[in-house]
């Protein structure tokens, strides 16, 4: 089969890029070589977790790879069959393991049996969605389109200790439904879940005293998790919808007080309540893929962003589908057939 070239360095230039390829090459059967791996970050090429992310993959398909080192901006990647079983992988660092798990997961859907994965890393740092998010935000919206999957956080990990601990479980899709997110319904439930490790609870607590003072009245969830398994704070908001639930997330820092952190996830939370739309821009572009695994499917989301973009063309470049965009009022919807 061809060989698909892809340049890393398109759009925003980030990891995501790499990210599809590993999946739809693995789902497909389609060979692909990528040059510019992350050229349009800060530190280019193949960190940690975009390393374990690759070998994962390699795992579960039996795939040729070379290139696969670190600070690499070259990779070729030839896949062989997707086979289910249990898989377990070590970042070895704070690097995203919820990454890793959404690079995996898509090509296990496609497998000859039911499969479980375990990933170990980070589990709530600034550069990828926390494993909250995956659970309470992308999940229920997979399961709607016929995906078995159960997420599960083992043990929170922060940057930069790492340490944390995700497990998926999850089957080949007998049938794919296609979702239509259009709209989202009247706001049933806002809740704050606050979060410290080796840290003072009183830190989360003034997080989510100051949140409801912008936002009305919230349903609070302290975690005070065992200082082992920090240092670490974050704050995270959470908007229940009928057809949807976003997260928005701000992570503590040291020197920044907690009324400042709380400050940065009510903003997104604020404008995305105004928005209208049922989808947040982080999330609009998880669901990307999936819609077009399904065939077909619609959702409105906040912006149309650069990673949006860039995403839709390589999704195209292995998939007989096409995305489009349709500028609504302080909104976008984007569609696959």
């Amino acid at each position: 089969m061809e060989c698909l070239e892809l340049d890393g360095s398109r759009g925003e230039g980030g990891g995501q890029i790499l990210r599809t390829a590993l999946s739809l090459s693995m789902i497909t059967g389609t060979p692909f070589a990528i040059e510019r791996i992350r050229a349009g970050r800060k530190k280019p090429g193949l960190l940690r977790q975009h390393l374990t992310a690759v070998q994962a993959a390699a795992a579960v398909c039996g795939a040729e790879v070379e290139g696969a080192v670190a600070g690499s901006q070259q990779l070729r990647f030839t896949p062989g069959p997707v086979r289910g079983g249990d898989y377990r992988h070590a970042i070895g660092s704070a690097g995203s393991s919820t990454l890793v798990l959404q690079t995996v997961l898509p090509a296990l859907w496609f497998a000859d049996g039911p499969s479980t994965l375990r990933v170990s890393g980070g589990t709530h740092n600034p550069a990828a969605p926390p494993a909250d998010f995956l659970i309470r935000s992308w999940q229920p919206l997979l399961r709607r389109m016929g995906v078995t999957l159960d997420i599960q956080l083992l043990r929170h990990g922060f940057y930069p200790a790492g340490g944390g601990e995700v497990l998926a479980a999850t089957a080949p899709v007998a049938a794919w439904q296609p979702l239509r997110l259009n709209t989202r319904g009247d706001l049933r439930r806002q809740a704050a879940v606050g979060v410290v490790a080796g840290v003072p609870a009183e830190v989360a607590k003034r997080e989510m005293q100051r949140a409801a003072g912008q936002l009305g009245v919230l349903d609070e969830e302290l975690r005070v998790l065992p200082s082992n398994e920090g240092p670490g704070n974050v704050l995270m908001l959470v908007l229940d919808y009928p057809e949807v639930s976003e997260v928005f997330t701000a992570f503590g820092e040291r020197g920044v007080p907690a009324e400042v952190v709380a400050d940065r996830a009510a903003r997104e939370a604020r404008l995305f309540r105004a928005s209208g739309a049922p989808v947040g821009e982080y999330l609009a572009d998880q669901l990307l893929l999936p819609m077009a695994l399904a065939g077909q499917g619609s959702l409105t989301t906040t912006v149309l962003s650069s990673h949006l973009r860039t995403n839709c063309e390589v999704i195209e470049a292995f998939l007989p589908v096409r995305f489009s965009f349709e500028p609504l009022e302080q909104q976008v919807r984007v569609s696959v057939a």
